[in-house]
C-alpha cells in the first residue's frame, strides 16, 4: 500500500469499535485506512458471547440502558442518545443480520454465528471504500504539539488528517488484546487507569467445590463476607471450575468481590435452598427421609442434592457413614444435613488472571475525552474508542454496545 497517500482518517484496531469507526466515516466518502496487526480483523469478536456474539442488550430506554455502566453513565448519554440500542438493530439488520432477543435481553445474530458479525463488517467496509491493512504493527506513533503527524508501522510510515485509536484493552490477549494502545495513550500525555479483570471467574480453595468442576448449581444464593462481617447476597446460576467458580452471576459481580479482597480475608456461603429457611428444610429432608426409610444414605443424598453435586456435599459432611440406613440417621446428623446445604462454604482467594477476563476495565478516564465526539481533549486530532475507555459495565451484551456506539460517533466526528 502506498505509504505517500493522506487519508483523511486512519484507525488503529480492527476490532468491533475500529471497524464500526472505519465504516462509518467511509460511508460519509472519507478516505480510510484500516491497521490490524493480525492476519484477519475481528479475532476478538469471534469468540465472544461463546462464538455466538452477544451483540447488545435489548434495553431501549436510555437511561434505563446506562445505568449498567456507573459512574461512566454521565458521560456516555450524548452518544449513547446519538447511536444506542435501536440504532444498532438497524445497523445489523441493514447489513443483512438480523437479531434476536433471548432471556435477561440479550441479542445475538439469528445465525448464532459471531464470525458472521465480522463478515458482514468486512463486506460494509470494502463496499464503503475504507482501504484495510492486515498484519501490520504499529510501532510509533509520531506527535508535533497537540497533533499526530504519523503512525510508523513494520511496513512503512502512514499519515492522516485525523485518527482513531481502537486497539482494545487487555482482556484475551491471544486474541492481540495485549495493552499497546494504552502505551502510546501514556506517550501522547493522557494518564491510563491500570486495567484489572472485572468481568471474571473467582479463584478458591476448597477442594470440595474443585471436584464437582463442570457442574452448575441453579437457584441459589451466593452471601460475601469480610472478616466475617456480611457484605452483600446474589442469587443465580453458578458453575463450578476446577479453579474455582464462573457463570454469569460470578462474572458479573466480580469487580465487587475485587473491591472486597482489598478489605481483607473474603468467604462466601453458598445457600441451595434459598427459598427456605432452616426449619422448612429440616421438614423437608425429614419427609424424605420417611420415605426412604431402609435406604442408605448415600443414595438418598440424590433426592436431596441437585445433580451432580453429591460429591462436594459429600466432602462437607466429612466422617459421616455415607453407608447408614437414613433411619438410623440421628437428629444432630440431619441438623447438619440441613445447616451444610444452607451454607457451603467457600474460600474466596482471588480473581482469575487477565488472560481468563470477558472484560477488563482500566484505559482512559473519560474525563479526558469529549465524549460527544470521543476526540481527545489533548490531542486535537485523536478520537480514541472501545475498550480503551475505563468503563465499568457487566456481561450481557454491553461492552458490545459500548464499542458500536463509541465507534460509530468516533466515526462520524473524525
Amino acid at each position: 500500500m502506498n505509504t505517500n497517500t493522506v487519508y483523511d482518517l486512519m484507525v488503529v484496531g480492527g476490532g468491533a469499535s475500529g471497524m464500526m469507526a472505519a465504516g462509518k466515516a467511509a460511508s460519509l466518502g472519507k478516505k480510510v485506512l484500516l491497521i490490524e496487526k493480525n492476519k484477519t480483523l475481528g479475532e476478538k469478536l469471534k469468540i465472544t458471547g461463546g462464538g455466538r456474539c452477544n451483540i447488545t442488550n435489548a434495553t431501549y430506554d436510555t437511561r434505563e440502558m446506562l445505568s449498567n455502566y456507573g459512574d461512566a453513565s454521565k458521560f456516555l448519554f450524548s452518544s449513547f442518545s446519538e447511536f444506542g440500542v435501536k440504532e444498532t438493530f438497524t445497523f445489523f439488520e441493514g447489513l443483512g443480520l438480523p437479531l434476536v432477543v433471548e432471556a435477561r435481553n440479550r441479542a445475538f445474530p439469528k445465525t448464532e454465528k459471531a464470525s458472521d458479525v465480522v463478515k458482514v463488517f468486512i463486506k460494509h467496509m470494502k463496499d464503503s471504500g475504507v482501504n484495510i491493512l492486515t498484519a501490520t504493527k504499529v510501532n510509533k506513533i509520531l506527535r508535533d504539539g497537540d497533533r499526530i503527524t504519523g503512525v510508523v508501522c513494520d511496513k512503512g510510515t502512514y499519515t492522516a488528517d485525523s485518527y482513531i485509536l481502537a486497539t482494545g484493552g487487555v482482556s484475551h490477549p491471544e486474541t492481540g488484546s495485549t495493552g499497546d494502545g494504552f502505551s502510546w495513550l501514556t506517550d501522547l500525555g493522557h494518564k491510563v487507569v491500570s486495567p484489572t479483570p472485572t468481568i471474571v471467574p473467582l479463584k478458591t480453595s476448597n477442594e470440595w467445590g474443585h471436584v464437582i468442576s463442570g457442574i452448575s448449581m441453579i437457584d441459589v444464593k451466593i452471601t460475601f463476607f469480610v472478616n466475617n462481617k456480611k457484605k452483600f447476597s446474589e442469587k443465580g446460576k453458578i458453575l463450578f471450575t476446577h479453579f474455582g467458580l464462573s457463570g454469569p452471576l460470578i462474572l458479573n459481580l466480580a469487580y465487587k468481590v475485587a473491591d472486597l479482597l482489598q478489605e481483607g480475608e473474603v468467604r462466601a456461603m453458598i445457600d441451595m435452598y434459598p427459598s427456605q429457611d432452616t426449619g422448612l428444610l429440616d421438614k423437608k429432608i425429614t419427609a424424605i427421609f420417611n420415605e426412604n426409610k431402609n435406604k442408605d444414605l448415600k443414595n438418598v443424598l440424590r433426592e436431596i442434592v441437585q445433580d451432580g453435586c453429591t460429591l462436594g456435599v459429600k466432602a462437607l459432611l466429612g466422617d459421616m457413614d455415607m453407608d447408614k440406613k437414613v433411619n438410623n440417621i440421628s437428629y444432630e446428623e440431619r441438623r447438619k444435613i440441613v445447616d451444610t446445604l444452607k451454607s457451603l462454604p467457600i474460600n474466596i482467594v482471588g480473581l482469575m488472571g487477565l488472560d481468563r477476563a470477558v472484560v477488563a476495565d482500566g484505559g482512559i478516564p473519560l474525563s479526558e475525552v469529549d465524549t460527544k465526539t470521543m476526540r481527545s481533549k489533548i490531542i486535537s486530532n485523536l478520537f480514541i474508542a472501545g475498550d480503551l475507555l475505563h468503563v465499568n459495565r457487566p456481561s450481557g451484551g454491553y461492552s458490545l454496545q459500548l464499542c458500536w456506539t463509541t465507534g460509530w460517533v468516533a466515526g462520524l466526528n473524525a
